[in-house]
């Protein structure tokens, strides 16, 4: 593991997730840039002291001259946005495959220089847009794909949260510091910590691509740097249009991501805060979909993990991006192909589209014309 040391919010997350299937087991770290905090958190973790590294490029130099059976297998970098390419770049040119924190890079030309090189090594690589985890994520996507509401028209994705409704930052909290930091999370705020989130499921879900944005970003907050909130409007490739917003303003909300999506025939609602139940509609019937209850994909069956009736979630979802890399990982490994439905995980042209999709909303935000095209890279 490349951060999540002392401190850190997503790193403990990140571990949790990849220790639930009993396939992954965290080896070594540098787990800060201060060479005695990353030792220090090691030690919390119960690593050998040797393998607790001052620096990420130490630990991999040094994995590396480590016998195969005994050298870490891949690398989770779980930093800050501006920290993810370094050490992924790294990795890769060392052999070892990858597992980034969204989103990919700080900039489209590092996430580009990624996409490339993770095509010229063939190593796997896999990014934590934990949200495509949930099994009502997948049923909704393989009925959507099988038909059932018919072609679709309209697509709602909303990710609001209050966290930052008053100007944190000041106070020294960390996450609100470097999240609201240009030289730390990039050219946006909220629409790159969150929205991006929102424009990988509705893609991710529906099997459409964003092809324009009409966007405005905003600062709401006095005195802050990067958007707060933004809005958008939307076209896809099939004629379809959409709305997307993303707040870190909106006082009272937690991580209220939700996805509605309508079709010719009917319509499916999904919401994160209530992750088990899938709603589809029609104008004339509504019907519950609960995870583990009755006829579902073999997607939503292969991703649930508990009893029916006892509530998965977030966690679990994080899971199964962790274990369906493991899995791609040790059929790999054993020179066998992987099993289609476990190559079901975000990977680097995700990461791309997510670091495009943040470029053509800030140009749309800036620009007096109303459509701006997506831009593809």
């Amino acid at each position: 593991m490349v951060g999540g040391g002392r401190g850190a919010f997503i790193g403990a997350v990140h571990r949790m997730a990849a220790a639930l299937d009993g396939q992954i087991e965290l080896v070594c770290g540098a787990f800060s840039s201060d060479p005695q905090k990353s030792r220090d958190s090691g030690k919390d973790l119960f690593l050998p002291e040797e393998r607790c590294y001052p620096s990420y490029q130490e630990m991999i130099e040094h994995e590396k001259s480590l016998p195969e059976g005994e050298r870490m297998d891949f690398v989770s970098i779980v930093t800050p946005n501006y920290m993810h390419f370094h050490p992924a770049k790294m990795a890769l040119e060392n052999g070892f495959h990858v597992v980034c924190d969204k989103p990919l890079a700080f900039s489209m030309e590092e996430a580009i220089m990624l996409r490339d090189l993770v095509k010229e090594t063939g190593l796997e690589f896999a990014l934590t847009h934990n949200y495509t985890g949930y099994p009502m994520i997948k049923e909704a996507r393989q009925r959507i794909r099988g038909g059932e509401i018919g072609k679709i028209r309209k697509i709602v994705a909303e990710y609001p949260q209050g966290w930052l409704a008053t100007l944190v930052e000041e106070s020294g909290q960390k996450q609100a510091s470097w999240r609201t930091d240009p030289s730390k999370s990039g050219k946006a705020g909220a629409m790159g910590d969150i929205g991006t989130h929102a424009e990988n499921l509705l893609e991710y879900v529906s099997g459409l691509k964003i092809t324009e944005i009409c966007a405005q970003l905003n600062i709401l907050v006095e005195g802050r740097r990067l958007d707060d909130d933004g809005n958008m409007l939307l076209r896809f490739d099939n004629g379809a249009v959409g709305v997307l917003h993303a707040s870190q303003i909106a006082v009272g909300e937690e991580n209220n991501l939700n996805i509605r999506i309508y079709g010719e025939t009917g319509g499916f609602t999904w919401r994160q805060m209530e992750p088990n139940t899938l709603i589809y509609h029609t104008n004339s019937e509504r019907k519950i979909v609960r995870t583990g209850v009755g006829d579902l994909s073999e997607s939503a069956v292969a991703h649930a993990r508990i009893p029916a009736g006892h509530p998965e979630g977030y966690l679990e979802a994080f899971a199964n991006i962790y274990r369906n890399f493991a899995l791609t990982l040790r059929s790999r490994v054993n020179g066998e192909d992987p099993d289609p439905l476990y190559l079901d995980y975000p990977g680097v042209e995700d990461g791309v589209r997510g670091m495009a999709f943040i470029e053509t909303v800030v140009e749309s935000s800036g620009s007096d014309v109303k459509w701006t095209p997506f831009k593809n890279y």
